[in-house]
């Protein structure tokens, strides 16, 4: 994942979570922390 695509992760988990106007989704909050969470651990192992 680059940098751009790790940042746009990160932008929509952060709407989801405090943008009222934004129906909170569980699951899509779950697998974007996953996914930056498994981007960071690729980036830790280099």
């Amino acid at each position: 994942m680059n940098d751009r695509e790790f940042q746009a992760k990160l932008d929509e988990l952060d709407q989801l979570l405090n943008d009222p106007d934004v129906r909170m989704d569980p699951h899509r909050v779950w697998t974007l922390l996953a996914e930056i969470s498994a981007a960071e651990a690729q980036i830790a192992a280099e």
